[in-house]
C-alpha cells in the first residue's frame, strides 16, 4: 500500500509493523506510536491543503478494535475513538483512512465527516478474507490498492470497482459467513 501510495500520489510514508523479520528497521504498530506518527506528521503538513492516509491492517473484532499484538508483549488494542482522538489533537484536517480488518465498518461513523474518507474492508457485521501467513494483501487490499487504485486516483471509485473483485474472490475462496460487504 505505501509502494501504490508513494507512486500514485508522490506520498511520503512511514510503516509502523509487528513482525518479528522487521523489529530492527522499522518502528512498532502501537497505538502509541500511531499517535506520535500522526503528531509528526502534523507537524510537517500544510493543514489547508495536504491530506493524511492512514491504512491500517489488523484482527478486528466485532467490537470495533484493531488488534495491535506482538508477542510476547501485551499491547493495547486500537479504537477508532483512539484514533479520531489524535487526529483531532494534532489538528489533522483532511483525511483518508482505510481499515482493513473484519468489521471494520464499525469505523466509519466514528470517524467519517466533512473532511474525512473511510474505507474498510467489511462493514460492521461481516468478517473479510484473505488475510494470513501467505498472503501480503488481503483480499480488500489487493482490490482496491494494488489493482483499482492503479487506475484512477479517485479513492472512491476504486473502491466501487474493488468492491465487486472482493466478491467475486470471496465466493471462489468460499466463504461461507455472507459477503464482506
Amino acid at each position: 500500500v505505501a509502494r501504490v501510495m508513494a507512486e500514485r500520489f508522490g506520498a511520503r510514508t512511514l510503516q509502523l509493523v509487528n513482525h518479528r523479520r522487521t523489529v530492527a528497521e522499522r518502528p512498532w504498530a502501537t497505538p502509541e506510536n500511531l499517535e506520535r506518527a500522526i503528531g509528526a506528521a502534523a507537524a510537517r503538513m500544510d493543514r489547508d491543503e495536504d491530506v493524511l492516509f492512514i491504512h491500517l491492517t489488523s484482527h478486528g473484532a466485532h467490537s470495533g478494535s484493531l488488534a495491535a499484538t506482538f508477542w510476547p508483549l501485551g499491547l493495547e488494542a486500537l479504537t477508532p475513538q483512539r484514533l479520531k482522538s489524535a487526529l483531532d489533537g494534532a489538528g489533522v484536517r483532511h483525511r483518508v483512512i482505510s481499515v482493513s480488518a473484519c468489521y471494520s465498518g464499525s469505523w466509519i461513523a466514528p470517524l467519517a465527516d466533512e473532511h474525512t474518507l473511510v474505507m474498510s474492508a467489511a462493514d460492521a457485521d461481516h468478517t473479510s478474507y484473505g488475510c494470513g501467513r501467505g498472503s501480503e494483501l488481503t483480499y480488500f487490499g489487493r482490490a482496491m490498492f494494488d489493482e483499482a487504485l492503479r487506475g484512477t486516483r479517485s479513492f472512491e471509485a476504486a473502491h466501487a470497482q474493488a468492491r465487486g473483485v472482493i466478491e467475486q474472490r470471496e465466493k471462489q475462496a468460499g466463504k461461507d459467513d455472507g459477503y464482506s460487504n
